[in-house]
């Protein structure tokens, strides 16, 4: 971009305060462009991919599981924490194995977007997954997911209404319908709004 010169800011010092098996966080001294000095904190992630698979009647699966931070269980994509040196093609490959029990023969890939860049480095790589084929792999121990499936037309209304409240989903289900629309072959049963 023609002026993002006059907008960086310069590192001068971080500090780790924390390091955990997902995330690490630092506080860091930056010289702002006018000179002063600023603190940030910063949550430093691998990275991580999600996928909107659909099934050979057009449907969507999705997964139910409980969120922590968020105190209640989600409706969402699936999605997992890229591994070291895994790339986000076979994580997500594995991901899907290991949340809903199926494997893309094709993916594409409809974004890669930070999650949340004021504060935190991952980005995730968010995938439109199809000719899915059955391939179970054990789940991660500590995750317990359900796995919904709708019509993209449902997910959509889910995505309008709060149901399904998380970026990711949202922006990877209207990625992929965008994607799909235009496709002489696809099925719409979205009601028009």
């Amino acid at each position: 971009m023609p002026h993002d010169a006059e907008l960086r800011e310069q590192p001068l010092d971080s500090q780790e305060v924390f390091s955990g098996r997902l995330v690490r966080v630092t506080v860091d001294t930056v010289t702002l462009p006018n000179g002063e000095p600023a603190r940030r904190e910063v949550v430093h992630h691998a990275g991580a991919v999600a996928a909107v698979p659909i099934g050979v009647q057009g449907e969507v699966y999705l997964v139910r599981q409980w969120r922590h931070a968020a105190g209640r269980a989600l409706l969402e994509i699936p999605a997992g924490t890229l591994a070291p040196d895994e790339s986000p093609e076979n994580c997500v490959r594995r991901e899907l194995a290991e949340e809903i029990g199926q494997v893309p023969a094709q993916i594409e890939l409809l974004t890669s977007m930070f999650v949340a860049p004021g504060y935190d480095t991952e980005i995730i790589h968010i995938y439109l997954a199809r000719r899915l084929r059955a391939e179970q792999r054990p789940a991660d121990e500590d995750e317990n997911v359900h796995v919904v499936t709708m019509s993209l037309a449902d997910a959509l209304a889910a995505c309008r209404d709060g149901h399904i409240c998380d970026g990711k989903s949202i922006a990877g289900l209207f990625l992929a319908w965008d994607v799909l629309r235009g496709e002489a072959n696809w099925r719409d049963d979205r009601p028009e709004r």
